[in-house]
This record gives C-alpha cells, sequence and structure tokens, in this order.
C-alpha cells in the first residue's frame, strides 16, 4: 500500500505522510516536490525511516511520474503540489516574483496541467483506490451568503485570480475524469491552514495570521496589526490531514466531488490573539502603519473566502471534526517550542 504525495515538501502535506505512515504500520509513501528535502524535513521524517521515498522534481515531468510508477506500487494520490499568489521577501532578503503578475503561465501551467499530468498517470494505474486533489478557498470571491454565514461547496465560485482560476479548473477537470474513467476522485477546499513544518519555503513564501500572532508571543514582543476585526478561518494542518484521510480510507464512492475542509469558523483578529495569549501569557498587540505590521486584516472583508467556511458535507460523510482553536493553537505552540522550526 503506497501513497503518492505531490508537494510533500511543503508543511501540510509533509504532516498527511508522517500521520499516514504512523496509522498504517505496512503503508510506504513516495514524496514528490520540486523543492529539496531541507533539514527540517529530514527530522521530521526521521520516525519513519524507509518507509518514505522523497524525489525532488516537477509535477510536470512526465518522466519522473513515470519512474516513481514503474518503481512503486501506488494506490492512492493526493495531489497538492501548486504555485501560489504570495509574493514576498525570501530569509536572505532576495525579492520574490509574484506569480499572479509576474508569470501568470506558470501558475496556469503547474496547477492545471500539473494536475492533468497526475491524472493521466491515476487512470493508468492498475491498483489505485482514490485521488484526492487538493484545492483551495481561493476558488470563492470576496462576497458571500448574506449575512456573512458558512460558504457551502455549491454556490459562490467565482474566482478573481489565476490560482483559484487554475483552482477551479483542476476541479472540474478531476470530477470528469472521474466520469469518464470510473476513477475514485474528491477535490478539498482548504481555507486558511497553519501549523506544525510552516517554514518559508519557495512554494510558501506566505505567513499567515496564526504563525505571525504565535510567533511573536514566543519572542515576547507585541503583534503588529493594522485592525482587530478581520477575519479568518483558521484551521490546524493536521487537522486537515485527518479529513484527508477520512476521504482515503472511505469504503465505497465519494458522496460529492468537492469537499470544504476549514475550522468552520469567522475567527477576528482579535479573538485569535486573546487564545493566543491564554496559551502564552504575556500576549499583546498594538496598531501599527501598514509597513511595519505583522498581520494585515481588511476588516470589511467578513464573508466570501474570508469567512466561515461550511463542513457539514465533510463531516456528515466521514465523521471528520476539527479540534476547537485553543486547543489546536495549543499543539502548534507546542512544537514550535520543542521542535524549533520558526522560518
Amino acid at each position: 500500500m503506497t501513497l503518492l504525495i505531490t508537494g510533500g515538501g511543503g508543511f501540510v502535506m509533509s504532516n498527511l505522510a508522517l500521520m499516514w505512515l504512523e496509522r498504517h504500520a505496512d503503508a510506504r509513501v513516495v514524496v514528490l516536490d520540486a523543492g529539496p528535502q531541507d533539514e527540517a524535513l529530514t527530522r521530521f521524517f526521521a520516525p519513519v525511516g524507509d518507509r518514505l521515498t522523497y524525489v525532488q522534481a516537477s509535477v510536470l515531468d512526465t518522466g519522473a511520474l513515470e519512474r516513481i510508477a514503474a518503481e512503486h506500487k501506488i494506490t492512492r494520490i493526493v495531489h497538492a503540489a501548486t504555485v501560489t499568489l504570495f509574493a514576498a521577501e525570501s530569509p536572505t532578503g532576495s525579492k520574490l516574483a509574484n506569480p499572479e503578475t509576474d508569470a501568470p503561465a506558470t501558475v496556469l501551467e503547474v496547477n492545471f496541467m500539473g494536475t492533468v499530468r497526475l491524472l493521466e498517470l491515476a487512470r493508468k494505474l492498475p491498483g489505485l483506490e482514490c485521488f484526492i486533489n487538493l484545492s483551495s478557498g481561493a476558488v470563492y470571491n470576496d462576497y458571500g451568503p448574506e449575512p456573512p454565514g458558512p460558504m457551502p461547496e455549491d454556490g459562490w465560485v467565482d474566482p478573481p485570480e489565476f490560482y483559484g482560476i487554475s483552482k477551479i479548473a483542476s476541479e472540474m477537470t478531476a470530477k470528469r475524469y472521474a466520469e469518464l474513467f470510473g476513477m475514485k476522485v474528491a477535490s478539498c477546499r482548504l481555507s486558511g491552514v497553519y501549523g506544525p513544518m510552516d517554514r518559508w519555503r519557495p512554494s510558501r513564501a506566505h505567513y499567515c495570521p496564526p504563525y505571525r500572532v504565535i510567533h511573536c508571543a514566543i519572542e515576547g514582543r507585541p503583534v503588529r496589526i493594522n485592525a482587530t476585526d478581520g477575519v479568518g478561518d483558521h484551521i490546524h494542518a493536521q487537522d486537515v490531514c485527518s479529513a484527508i484521510i477520512g476521504l482515503l480510507e472511505k469504503t465505497g464512492p465519494f458522496d460529492h466531488p468537492v469537499y470544504n475542509v476549514a475550522l468552520g469558523e469567522a475567527v477576528t483578529l482579535q479573538e485569535l490573539i486573546e487564545t493566543v495569549a491564554e496559551i502564552i501569557p504575556g500576549t499583546s498587540w498594538k496598531i501599527a502603519p501598514l509597513e511595519e505590521c505583522d498581520v494585515i486584516m481588511d476588516p470589511t472583508y467578513k464573508g466570501g473566502r474570508w469567512g466561515a467556511y461550511d463542513i457539514s458535507r465533510m463531516t456528515a460523510e466521514t465523521g471528520w471534526k476539527p479540534r476547537p482553536l485553543k486547543e489546536a493553537l495549543e499543539h502548534y505552540v507546542d512544537f514550535v517550542k520543542t521542535f524549533g522550526v520558526t522560518a
């Protein structure tokens, strides 16, 4: 039983690889990632030894995909390799291009054609049991049900950027492959994810609010923010992974082609900071100029992709539920303090 995870060097999928191997003693995992296996990954994957194979290659590299298929008996695939839309500086200060404006063809080629490459591989694998395609709340826009309520999977899909456009195109393509070739396929739309192994990588040049707040608190300095009432649906990476595992282990067909995976709550920045303060006493914040802020959130965005996501579909089908916010944040704080991944 071998699980292929694309984008498995990233923080969410590295958690999935470890959790899957810890759950299934007879399983193996092949990680395909365009980036190298860094020191943090080597330490993180150490407990599973040679049951994990790391392949550094692009999802567009059909030769690499064919070699993986030839060398391993792939029974499940989780496809998460992607190019995001965030612009940032690297830890060394070098400027990173914004894929949305500087390389839209790359975003579309990797995110869409990368999915096609994986689906082509999947339909030719005789022992494949299921295919999970990782999508994003970026397929939604800044508006949604009124008054702002949980964002359902059906309706409200109107991606404003190439990233979201590539994701909805990938969802539709995955659904069509399932129909044409009798494949067991589902897509998962993630809200804002944080958690263990979140660090700078070329594919993750963005620090989310929970990361910023927790690291400021651990460092003993106030969180510099522009407003207290911006909202986000923040989900712990391992809760995302437990949802995916629920789908990977589900017998029979999926009831739906798409599932939201999220906390299911719109948490204000003030609520986030106050919850961290319960875990790390002395946590504080201050309003600062935008150019000095650790966290910038637009307080006018209360719903749409920024608000709560409806997770009833996933819960009803698999029994999955995310941990309460405080419990999830406590776990992440413990990980940062003990493992030491900060950048």
